[in-house]
């Protein structure tokens, strides 16, 4: 069941709290915008009375023109349908570039600059995403160079342009594209479309050398129409399939009226990737992990009953900016800028609050690293000499070298024996200070007898043991008393 949130209605202040928090919480967020989100930045939406419709249909009264006639693929099969399109083209082109990103296409970029944004899928043209700092996926900045099979670079597009892009055209025979021009505003304008470049070339050149004329294809605006395959349809698709396994918690779609099958089909899909990633548990629901949420003026239709669970009724600019705010009171940690210090070429320090590094420090680590390395010092023939030895101070000079602490107990020195007296505790703890200092002759008066019974013969250094005399045998008379005691008697 979808939730409708009037965003003027003090009831649904919690509620609208609660949603800011989960934007600020949320660590993969997908947004899906359409025309409805450019509305304050001039440019009229498709199928509000004061949209790009009605316009036209003021422009041609006597065109009979729908208006899905005027973005559809069939358009191109009649002339007059054909001279409608570039004009209204021409006009809303000139209209986007005197416009400028609104704070909805600010606050996208915010969510990618917060480390927020899994992706961001547009249906407009005007390009404002790019201009807000968001690399697109028709812009000319993605296209991939190499013999990949991908054609843009899909791991750096933060912003997949459904529909294209109005700031390029395309050719309807070779398919080259270029950046549009005043030149090729102007043309529209008039109800014509541009020559290509590149078939004009190779027509020329045929000519040149009498070969047979081939068809020079004309210009036209690089952007999808209804019934109409996408150039880019499988980077597209396979930019979605990752972002699909990439397990997003929120998604947030504003100013779309939902009515394109293909818009239909993606947002279901994303719509229960993240229902997936809801907590299971009751008890943590109002956490609002694992939300969607839609916001624009409309009501969605009962098709998104159990897909959208939050209807935040109103324009996609007021609500925005309370998300912002409310995150800015409720996280204010998330808002706090890491100042580091500086050093300028004078010497002096300075408080610089970016978070990136300079391109100046990267490029003096990397220099710094350079000079770190030894080169080989050379004479004046260019041949390598050795190194002069360390610079020693005089005192270690003076000082005798001590030998090395030994590395394992069988390459030990014999006087540190742990079976000498120095070395052992027990018998260190046994000499005095004062025995120890002593000469030999002092010593004797200590450890032997006087000089007159010091004579000794070298046997008696044996390490045998002295023989033990042997035990007399006593045995006892019948009486009870030993013999030898009878024989002294």
């Amino acid at each position: 069941m979808t939730v409708t949130l009037d965003f003027g209605s003090p009831s649904t202040k919690r509620t609208l709290s609660d949603l800011s928090l989960a934007v600020a919480k949320s660590k993969k967020i997908v947004v899906v915008t359409g025309a409805g989100i450019s509305c304050s930045s001039g440019i009229p939406d498709f199928r509000s009375s004061d949209g790009l419709y009605a316009l036209v249909k003021e422009r041609y009264p006597d065109v009979v023109l729908k208006g899905r006639d005027l973005f559809d693929a069939s358009l191109f099969r009649d002339p007059t349908s054909t001279a409608v399109f570039y004009t209204f083209i021409g006009q809303l082109k000139q209209s986007i570039d005197a416009a400028v990103p609104g704070p909805t296409h600010r606050f996208i970029q915010l969510l990618d600059a917060k480390k927020k944004l899994l992706r961001s899928y547009t249906q407009n043209i005007d390009g404002f995403e790019a201009r807000a700092g968001l690399l697109g996926s028709a812009s000319g900045e993605a296209k991939a160079s190499g013999k990949g099979k991908a054609k843009i670079r899909t791991k750096e597009v933060k912003s997949v342009q459904l529909h294209g892009d109005i700031h390029r055209v395309r050719c309807t025979s070779c398919s080259a594209e270029y950046p549009c021009t005043e030149e090729h505003v102007r043309v529209f304008v008039e109800g014509m479309a541009p020559d290509c470049p590149e078939c004009a070339q190779r027509a020329e050149a045929r000519a040149a050398r009498s070969a047979r004329a081939i068809k020079v294809g004309t210009l036209r605006p690089a952007i999808v129409l209804y019934d109409e395959p996408h150039p880019l349809g499988d980077d597209i698709g396979s930019i979605q399939t990752a972002d699909l396994s990439r397990k997003p918690d929120m998604l947030i779609i504003m100013g779309t009226s939902l009515k394109v099958h293909g818009l239909k089909k993606l947002v279901k899909e994303f719509a229960r990737s993240v229902h997936a990633a809801a907590p299971p548990s009751p008890a943590k629901a109002k956490s609002f992990a694992g939300k969607v949420v839609f916001v624009n003026r409309t009501p969605p239709s009962s098709e998104w009953a159990g897909i959208i669970d939050y209807h935040v009724c109103g324009d996609t600019d007021p609500w925005v900016e309370r998300v912002i705010e409310d995150w800015k009171k409720m996280r204010p940690a998330d808002w706090e800028i890491q100042q580091t210090l500086v050093a300028t070429a004078d010497g002096d320090v300075s408080m610089n609050g970016n978070l990136k590094v300079v391109a100046a420090n990267k490029t003096k680590g990397k220099n710094a690293a350079k000079d770190n390395k030894k080169k080989p010092r050379q004479d004046e023939d260019g041949e390598n000499v050795p190194p002069p030895p360390p610079p020693v101070l005089d005192a270690v000079m003076s000082t005798p070298e001590k030998a090395p602490p030994p590395t394992s107990p069988g390459k030990r020195r014999p006087t540190n024996s742990h079976y000498s007296v120095e070395s052992s505790p027990s018998k260190r703890r046994t000499l005095s200070p004062i025995k120890k200092g002593l000469e030999d002759s002092a010593r004797g008066l200590l450890f032997s007898k006087p000089d007159e019974e010091m004579d000794f013969d070298l046997n008696d250094l044996s390490m045998h043991s002295p023989p033990k005399p042997k035990a007399v045998r006593r045995s006892r008379s019948r009486v009870g008393r030993p013999v030898g005691v009878a024989a002294a008697a």
